[in-house]
């Protein structure tokens, strides 16, 4: 059943294009003329999009199209494109009328489409593709392109000039466009939620963003929530919502919602230009009456919802079977083009229903309407430097972090909670950056040992406080929400737009967001094959309250597995760091702040623990990424009977007292202790940049010896690591098993099978020179795991022989208690406060 058009399908077939009718007048804030402009951008914006998903060839259609010139795998999402292609119109005009600074987040999933025939329009896809010419030529390397082998994919990506974030993910287009908008004044950015993605759990959380957005230093968001009724199958939630009920949600949340909707494209563009228009001046009446002293009290922000229907003015209906405001509509509508003729002749219509010949001039330019409402310059959304945010990059001016370096008179006579000299050197990092760094926790700060941080700033809040407060204002710039999404999802905005930043996160509940990590890699990864994507600042992430100190939390807090997302990206993009003291964790930190394009996890926990090394030593360990640490270690520089290595600060605590305990009962033995604080230098150089030679690596742990190794992580991560090194199955490691519960702190690496007496007997049980002499000691220390198994739970505590260790090289009598560092209570020492 052939139904689409009749009219157009006839003048198709004789091959003689009618002229577009003009859209009918209709009141409202657009002239005729103007009116015109806006609805042949749109048309030009969707041809493009009908082209990308269907043609090989014939691309301005000057002759009938014939199977041949179809692709042969059709694929990409039409049901959205449309509908965006109009918001992108009319944000064009409100650009061209207003001078604004605005750029466009695409937030329904698979709207490529839009992103690349609207920056085609605009002449920057041919500005950064320059064989995407704007002409027939160039029209048809775009479509051929498009999901298509070494082309381009169906979703927003880097290959995107006006795309500033990976799109084919759902539920991060709002956290984003908060994250762009803070400390970017001048700046609007307008955020398209699909009503499939306003179903997703960081999207639902996203819209307290405005809780924590300053009219005076910040720019605005407005988000605009397009309705078009089905997800790729069913209904979705917020379009089968009556309007006041939407009204009365939105408002509760602090937005006044303007509602656009209908299917006549003249009815709609006006009602589109007069809600943009007041959602314009709304955001500007926030901020001018906020930046000139008196907000009085804030209005709230302004929004849209757009009711349109899904795959607007594509085919209403196939074979007898409804299509645009369906989810038939989703996809592609005309699958089976190439094997029936009577749907190509529908495509054809469909296609020809936009009159390209009124579109694009003989060469296949842009006609001067269309291109008359294109902003100049940057103003372009997809020539915006927000979207490409390197170009806006102002390098940190990061104090001296030698200045914050804690004194370690030697190995072990200092306890120290580690992230409080980072704190401080935070501190000054947001005293010297007012305007380019921010600090993004899930409310845990304080619980971090950041709090030196509160001397330079607050936590943000728009919202009134009161007199117990503790260091809130509207002006702070420490982004404090309980949930990962949105403090990943700021700081991801924030940095690609042009700034820095971090996040800090308890270890077990980062692996929240797995999936926004491995976009934003995505987006980094594909960023380094378009040389004109400048570097941005690197997404450091730090996790200092950990699995091995989580005893008194319990087994939910205990997962050390974000690392094993992260490891699974390309290697250029990864850093992985487990620096194990104050002074390593400085070094690491302002590395990281310094660095660009990667994203940076450092792992170092937060409770008083050992300080091992100097500033000066830390800075040489930390260089090199992996040494040997001479002060626990006997070998004189000889081969060792056994090598013990260790990454982390409570595997490096182990080690160090297995390399004590065995030089005190096993006189003779020859011990070599190894920390990596860079945990990709274990790699092969042909795996990671970071990656050891062989020489280089054998030099640290011989060729033959074995190594008993401690691991933060799980164990398979050094045993891929260490794969195809010399005699790779002489490397037995010890790590997290999975085994936690509310216990001790030392019983955590008991349950695990990390302790110091389970490392010193698998050394002892591969020196061959010695087994038969140490079966008595063998005996004692698993004599000892019985006697903490049986004290821990008649005391609660871990044996004082464990709570008051500390290295000495005088292995009878041991010297005296290690200091601690300042503003540490010695009861707090080995235990979780």
């Amino acid at each position: 059943m052939f139904t689409f058009d009749a009219a157009l399908s006839t003048a198709v077939q004789a091959n003689d294009q009618p002229q577009p009718a003009p859209p009918q007048n209709a009141t409202g804030p657009l002239s005729p003329e103007l009116l015109s402009q806006v609805d042949r951008f749109w048309k030009a914006a969707n041809y493009l999009s009908v082209g990308q998903i269907y043609l090989r060839d014939n691309a301005l259609l000057r002759e009938p199209l014939t199977v041949e010139q179809i692709k042969p795998r059709l694929l990409g999402h039409w049901g959205t494109s449309a509908g965006q292609n109009f918001i992108y119109a009319h944000l064009n005009r409100l650009i061209q009328q207003t001078r604004a600074s605005i750029i466009y987040i695409s937030g329904p999933g698979h709207g490529g489409p839009t992103l690349n025939a609207c920056a085609y329009l605009e002449g920057c896809y041919t500005d950064v593709h320059p064989d995407i010419t704007q002409d027939e030529a160039g029209m048809r390397l775009l479509f051929r392109s498009f999901s298509t082998p070494g082309g381009i994919p169906s979703h927003c990506g880097p290959h995107t000039p006006n795309s500033m974030h990976e799109g084919g993910e759902l539920g991060y287009a709002l956290v984003h466009a908060f994250g762009a908008a803070f400390d970017n004044p001048s700046l609007i950015v307008a955020c398209v939620i699909g009503d499939g993605e306003a179903e997703t759990c960081p999207l639902e959380g996203s819209w307290k963003g405005i809780e924590f957005l300053n009219p005076v230093r910040d720019g605005a968001v407005l988000p605009i929530l397009h309705l078009n009724g089905y997800k790729i199958s069913g209904p979705t939630v917020l379009a089968r919502t009556p309007d006041e009920e939407l009204r009365a949600l939105f408002t509760g949340r602090g937005y006044e919602p303007y509602f656009v909707e209908g299917d006549d494209p003249a009815l709609v563009h006006q009602s589109m230009a007069d809600a943009l228009n007041h959602c314009c001046a709304g955001i500007r009446a926030i901020q001018q009456a906020a930046r000139s002293g008196h907000p009085g009290q804030q209005k709230p922000w302004p929004m849209l919802i757009l009711r349109t229907p899904k795959g607007w003015s594509g085919p209403k209906e196939i074979d007898g079977v409804p299509v645009e405001g369906t989810f038939r509509a989703h996809q592609v509508p005309l699958a089976g083009v190439r094997e029936n003729p009577e749907h190509l002749k529908m495509l054809e219509a469909w296609m020809h229903s936009y009159h390209p010949e009124t579109l694009f001039d003989s060469d296949g330019h842009p006609a001067a309407d269309i291109t008359a409402l294109v902003p100049e310059g940057d103003l372009r959304m997809s020539a915006s430097p927000h979207v490409n945010g390197g170009r806006l990059l102002k390098t940190l001016d990061l104090p001296d972090f030698a200045h914050y370096a804690l004194a370690v008179p030697a190995p072990g006579e200092v306890i120290a909670e580690a992230p409080r000299k980072l704190g401080e050197y935070l501190r000054d990092v947001l005293r010297q950056n007012t305007q380019n760094f921010r600090v993004f926790c899930p409310d845990e700060t304080n619980s971090n040992r950041l709090n030196a941080v509160f001397e330079a700033t607050d936590r943000c809040s728009m919202r009134p406080t009161v007199s117990i407060d503790d260091h809130i204002s509207p002006d702070g710039r420490v982004m404090e929400v309980l949930s990962e999404h949105l403090c990943e999802g700021w700081l991801e905005g924030y940095i690609l737009t042009g700034r820095h930043g971090m996040w800090t996160s308890y270890e077990a509940f980062a692996q929240v967001v797995d999936s926004m990590i491995t976009q934003h890699a995505k987006w980094l990864e594909q960023c380094r094959e378009f040389p004109w994507r400048r570097p941005i600042a690197s997404l450091n992430v730090l996790l200092s309250s950990h699995a091995w100190r989580n005893d008194h939390n319990g087994f939910s807090h205990q997962a050390p597995g974000f690392v094993d997302n992260v490891l699974q990206r390309r290697s250029e993009i990864v850093r992985i760091y487990y620096p194990p003291d104050s002074n390593c964790l400085l070094n690491v930190f302002d590395h990281c702040l310094r660095s660009r394009n990667y994203i940076n996890v450092v792992t170092c926990g937060k409770q008083p623990e050992f300080e091992w090394l100097t500033f000066e030593q830390a800075l040489a360990h930390c260089s090199q990424g992996a040494s040997v640490w001479d002060f626990a270690t006997n070998d004189g520089g000889t081969e060792p009977d056994v090598v013990l290595a260790c990454v982390g600060d409570v595997p490096t605590l182990e080690v160090c007292a297995t390399s004590w305990l065995l030089q005190k009962h096993v006189p003779g033995i020859k011990l070599r202790v190894v920390n990596i604080v860079d945990l990709n230098a274990l790699m092969s150089p042909d795996a990671h940049p970071h990656g050891m030679d062989n020489i280089t690596f054998n030099q640290l742990f011989t060729r033959e010896r074995p190594v008993i190794f401690a691991f933060h992580g799980y164990p398979h991560i050094i045993h891929s690591m260490v794969h195809g090194r010399s005699s790779e199955a002489r490397f037995h490691v010890r790590g997290f098993q999975d085994y936690g519960t509310t216990t001790t702190p030392f019983d955590m690496v008991v349950l695990n099978k990390m302790s110091r007496f389970h490392l010193a007997i698998d050394a002892l049980k591969y020196v061959p020179r010695l087994r038969s002499q140490v079966s008595d000691v063998i005996d004692f220390f698993q004599a000892k795991l019985h006697e903490h198994y049986v004290y821990i739970r008649q005391n609660f505590e871990d044996m004082p022989e464990i709570r008051n260790w500390h290295w000495t090289a005088d292995f009878i009598q041991p010297d005296a208690p290690p200091q601690l560092a300042k503003g540490q209570p010695r009861a707090a020492a080995f235990t979780d406060a």
